[in-house]
């Protein structure tokens, strides 16, 4: 009989998300024959197997690369907080930030089609995507990057692992990375009012102008709240216009002034940011179990 191993229960694992166990049994079943494992999997679990493709990754981290004036940011999704902080899928999204940096891939396929050997898995970044599922049992996908390379200076910060900000400047290196502190901090939406998009303009004056309304008060006053309200809001969410986080007496573009600094462009990463999160009924999910256990 062939000897059964655990990279080979790995494997099996990674490709249909069945239990270890079940792996185990399947690979002895079939005598170490891979492809007729994944059948005998198939057989057995149904849709079950290979379900780990379907399920949210909402959580993960932001990883970052910059050397000179090339930079990267990636970010990285898993199903849980507990994952994100282990060691190979840091590893993993960290080898991600680099490639990205260094080979300019057009789009996430690409990416996935570099070169990469990582904790046995290998020879693409897909294979040790796959071959990371198998080795810890969630979900993770590569959800999107930028890459940095116009010849301009680069400031990066990441705060823990859920918030990235990279900055594109010239000038003052200090000035630049309070900067990419400060947008981790108050997220804003654009540098200027005038680059805030249009959409969120348009949202910002409806919601003004419901509230307006409620107010009783003439037309012309009620247009004349609705505008201040929309120019509050534009300086808010413009970078240029916020005070300053390190001194709220002087608004950003002022501190970048004095610090004879400017700022091309940022971008702000926000782990999980628009994925809708799955919410568990954990009372149901115990007693669905418990209900298949009888049923068996």
């Amino acid at each position: 009989m062939a000897a059964i191993t655990a990279s080979m229960v790995a494997e099996l694992r990674a490709k249909t998300d069945a239990p270890m166990m079940e792996c185990k049994k399947a690979l002895t079943e079939a005598e170490g024959d891979l492809g007729r494992a994944e059948e005998i999997l198939r057989v057995k679990l149904g849709n079950k197997a290979g379900k780990a493709a379907s399920r949210v990754t909402a959580e993960g981290v932001v990883a970052a690369a910059v050397d000179g004036d090339v930079g990267a940011m990636v970010e990285i999704n898993c199903e849980t907080d507990f994952v994100s902080k282990n060691d190979s899928f840091l590893a993993f999204a960290k080898s991600c930030a680099e490639l990205v940096a260094k080979h300019n891939p057009a789009d996430v396929a690409a990416l996935s089609a570099l070169p990469l050997s990582q904790d046995s898995f290998g020879p693409t970044v897909e294979d040790v995507r796959k071959g990371l599922i198998g080795k810890i049992g969630e979900n993770m996908s590569i959800r999107r990057f930028q890459r940095w390379a116009e010849g301009g200076k680069l400031a990066n910060y990441l705060h823990g692992t859920r918030i990235g900000v990279m900055v594109e400047y010239t000038g003052d290196d200090t000035a630049a990375k309070d900067v990419a502190m400060h947008v981790a901090a108050m997220k804003p939406v654009a540098l200027s009012s005038a680059d805030v998009p249009s959409d969120l303009i348009e949202k910002e004056r409806k919601i003004a102008a419901e509230k307006a309304a409620e107010s009783g008060k003439p037309a012309e006053i009620v247009a004349k709240m609705v505008e201040g309200s929309v120019q509050k809001f534009l300086k808010e969410v413009s970078l240029f216009n916020q005070p300053f986080v390190k001194n709220d007496k002087q608004t950003v573009e002022q501190m970048l002034k004095a610090a004879e600094t400017l700022v091309k462009g940022f971008t702000l990463y926000v782990v999980g940011e628009g994925i809708e999160k799955k919410t568990d009924d954990f009372a149901a999910e115990v007693a669905a179990q418990v209900a298949a256990a009888k049923g068996q």
